[in-house]
């Protein structure tokens, strides 16, 4: 199934959603996946003059691959700007990820501070795209284009402090750029920590903030996203790390944190 498809598919019936092999990581569904699919469950309970600021992400447990999944929202509170809500994804009846979702209204304000410019990477026809390597890489990669740009590769054993570059969506139709393809891009990267392995080991993601700047710039799905993640502190199997995704023009569109598990 395509991700516009999953998308559908968590629109149609978010109490029974089936993902499929070609979306696993190691043993489980794509995060990224995850947590675009329960935005979508979310975003269809909330008006829609008020965009998403920001998503408080916890991956709970590992999902099974085709066992359907549900997708649950609990508007915990309506202010006159402000949604908060709160998404489940159950499976099996266990918890496998919950989001804690901030939905705002614009305001009128005197405060306009741009953000920093995007990092410097080489032009994206410059730099050679990422192949997908069947049966070494995680399934879900058959559907992103990369171009690694910036930092060591995993299990290289280069202490990069960053990593980064381009990814878009493969083999989609041309469609508006929305925060769950956003959602999808921005987890699409490995832990920034993995070049600093020498063999390959298990890592994902503990927790995961994402802010999103608003309002998004009009892009589709065939545009590029430019992505850098730098670490800021690791140790005892824990990583800590920050990142941006920007347009391909240089625009910041979000802003994310996550704390990440390395078993090596």
């Amino acid at each position: 199934m395509k991700f516009s498809e999953l998308l559908d598919a968590v629109r149609d019936n978010p109490q029974a959603v089936t993902i499929p092999a070609s979306w696993s990581q190691g043993r489980s569904c794509f995060g990224g996946l995850m947590a675009a699919l329960q935005y979508e469950a979310m975003r269809a309970k909330v008006p829609a003059d008020r965009p998403v600021r920001s998503l408080a992400i916890c991956f709970v447990g590992p999902p099974a691959i085709d066992v359907p999944i549900s997708f649950e929202v609990e508007i915990l509170r309506e202010g006159k700007a402000v949604s908060q809500v709160l998404g489940r994804a159950v499976q099996n009846g266990e918890t496998m990820t919950l989001i804690q979702g901030s939905f705002g209204a614009t305001r009128e304000s005197m405060i306009a501070v741009q953000a920093e410019p995007a990092p410097q990477f080489k032009p994206v026809e410059d730099v050679p795209p990422f192949p997908f390597i069947p049966g070494v890489m995680p399934e879900y990669l058959r559907f992103i284009d990369m171009r690694w740009a910036l930092g060591g590769l995993p299990y290289t054993n280069t202490k990069s402090p960053a990593i980064g570059g381009y990814a878009r969506l493969k083999d989609v139709e041309e469609e508006k750029l929305t925060e769950a393809h956003l959602l999808a891009l921005a987890d699409t990267w490995p832990p920034a920590v993995l070049p600093h392995l020498n063999k390959p080991a298990p890592g994902s993601s503990l927790t995961w903030t994402i802010e999103f700047v608003q309002p998004l710039p009009e892009l589709t799905t065939h545009d590029w996203t430019q992505y850098r993640a730098v670490i800021e502190h690791a140790r005892d199997g824990y990583g800590h790390v920050a990142a941006g995704l920007w347009t391909p023009k240089g625009e910041l569109v979000a802003i994310s944190r996550q704390t990440v598990t390395v078993f090596g």
